[in-house]
């Protein structure tokens, strides 16, 4: 299959990012808040009308995509043997939060998709992100790797010796949801009281503690005590969370991204580094946590990646063309 355009999809529960991308480059991109009303039907129909809005908009038959990339907030379930969306952070039946105004149970996103496009390709966003960052970013050569997003909620992208890891139905990565402790109210929207999510994600943080979160870490950042202890008991935890990767994978180096870490990593990076700093040196000594060299860009370019010709990538790596 020779692909004229091709797209993808960056879904998390605030927003979607959907971009078109040409050999060239990127032609349209748009984002949307998530839909979380409706049926299950609801989330894949609002990801078709942005792809079509995209091509009318750029002037492109959408008979010529022939490709969607997914990068998506998991889990994921299987049904039919295709892959469906059972997030938390999306699935009302799943997290039984009262700010996920639906009954979902598994959204069937991948099967929706492919009643209009030749080929669908889904993975966790962290898997998406880490991706990006390997095609063109940040660690091109490291073998031995992860990417970490801090936003609304926590995702991992592990790689090691150089292979990418999915796991049996795509789910390979979550270590968000590491129980970390018995001693703490923190409920995640999966159910589990005490993993890294409830404590250090952005909406859980939000929900636990009755502010917003953009607020909340606003204020943290210029030293009011009670919100800079909120967040810098979070960047321990989420700290902790990167020593036992390192304890399992032997990880040398972290890549962060995520809409938290974007705007305030300068100054949480070392709340973090200090969870690391002395605990098993022959570990945690060449450690190191770099940001996302894709930024802003890099869920787009990870969903691109699934899907993106062979061709397409030494062109994109000599052109860069994300950054025009």
């Amino acid at each position: 299959m020779t692909a004229h355009y091709i797209t993808g999809l960056d879904i998390g529960g605030t927003k979607i990012a959907a971009t078109l991308a040409g050999r060239d480059g990127l032609l349209q991109r748009q984002t949307q808040p998530t839909v979380l009303s409706g049926t299950e039907q609801a989330l894949p129909q609002q990801c078709i009308a942005m792809i079509d809005a995209m091509c009318a908009a750029a002037g492109v038959p959408p008979a010529q995509v022939c490709a969607v990339g997914i990068g998506s907030t998991g889990p994921f379930v299987q049904r039919d043997g295709l892959l469906a969306l059972a997030s938390p952070n999306l699935c009302g039946r799943q997290s039984g939060a009262s700010d996920l105004p639906n009954d979902w149970d598994a959204v069937p996103l991948q099967q929706m998709l492919l009643s209009r496009f030749e080929q669908v390709v889904m993975c966790n966003d962290a898997v998406a992100a880490l991706n990006a960052e390997r095609f063109f970013g940040a660690v091109q050569t490291e073998d031995h790797c992860a990417y970490v997003t801090w936003s609304t909620g926590i995702g991992f992208g592990l790689c090691v010796d150089g292979r990418i890891l999915h796991g049996k139905h795509g789910n390979a990565g979550h270590a968000g949801h590491m129980l970390m402790t018995d001693a703490s109210d923190a409920r995640c929207g999966c159910g589990n009281r005490g993993d890294v999510e409830s404590l250090v994600s952005g909406r859980n943080l939000a929900r636990r503690h009755g502010r917003d979160t953009a607020a909340l870490f606003a204020a943290a950042r210029a030293r009011s005590p009670e919100e800079y202890a909120l967040v810098a008991e979070a960047a321990r935890w989420l700290g902790r969370a990167l020593y036992n990767v390192t304890a399992m994978l032997d990880t040398r180096t972290f890549v962060i991204g995520g809409g938290i870490w974007q705007h305030h990593g300068d100054w949480l990076r070392p709340l973090l580094l200090q969870e690391l700093a002395g605990r098993l040196p022959a570990l945690t000594a060449e450690v190191r946590l770099i940001d996302a060299e894709l930024g802003s860009l890099v869920g787009d370019i990870g969903a691109l990646c699934q899907v993106m010709p062979t061709e397409w990538v030494t062109h994109w790596r000599a052109t860069r063309p994300w950054e025009s």
